[in-house]
């Protein structure tokens, strides 16, 4: 119980954190606002406790998979601004490996919707800039795929996940080129964190923490629709 009163207050305080420091900003002549899609690929795993077999080292347990959305992003402050991303995501996790007691071979592939609210900090020239980005997200899962061959002796980690409802914190950085006639393009690297676990962590259940970590590569187009005064 405390540990989810944890989970959730450090929720709100990045959600309170982003608010805070957006209000704190100088305000620009005119604001910017950008809409455009970005794409990538994502490696993803889920933290079990107690510890699954097969899923050590860290790279046995990876699942790769792609990453694509919409994303807006809105600044009337200077070096800060708030972007709102619409999101598809493929998470999961893997076990790989064999020892005297049998082998697996077993992916499962979740699927999400989902979407960050982020506070993106920037700094640099008009034309280029360095960014980081940081703030709380939420998400379902639409979709379960269950492939391979599973462990001789596994446990809940076999069945359909108990949680569909995803919460948790992400945050990044990167760069991009602010061009005058073609728009933003821009890459970044990411970090999410599920504050939420996808089976049950009730009395009694098999895991007291299965918590989704992804780590993601993308590349960005944005369309600026307003820009500020560069006079």
């Amino acid at each position: 119980m405390i540990s989810l009163k944890l989970k959730r207050y450090s929720f709100i305080f990045v959600l309170l954190l982003s608010s805070v420091t957006l209000l704190g900003q100088k305000r620009l002549l005119q604001p910017e606002i950008y809409l455009g899609v970005h794409g990538g690929a994502v490696a993803s795993t889920v933290f079990f406790s107690p510890q699954v077999s097969y899923m050590t080292p860290i790279t046995k347990g990876c699942v790769l998979g792609g990453e694509g959305g919409l994303v807006f992003r809105y600044s009337e402050q200077k070096c800060c601004a708030i972007q709102i991303e619409l999101n598809y995501l493929q998470r999961g996790w893997a076990e790989k490996g064999q020892d005297a007691y049998g082998s697996a071979n077993y992916t499962r592939k979740l699927h999400y919707i989902e979407m960050p609210v982020l506070m993106h900090l920037y700094f640099g020239s008009s034309s280029f800039r360095g960014f980081v980005n940081v703030g709380p997200q939420i998400g379902y899962c639409v979709k379960e795929e269950m492939l391979g061959e599973q462990a001789p002796f596994g446990g809940d980690q076999y069945k359909p996940i108990d949680n569909r409802f995803d919460w948790g914190v992400g945050g990044g950085l990167g760069c991009y080129y602010r061009s005058r006639n073609a728009g933003v393009y821009q890459f970044d690297i990411r970090v999410g964190y599920s504050l939420g676990t996808v089976f049950s962590n009730k009395a009694g259940a098999d895991f007291s923490k299965s918590n989704p970590l992804t780590v993601g590569v993308g590349l960005a187009w944005l369309w600026e629709f307003k820009t500020k005064d560069k006079k």
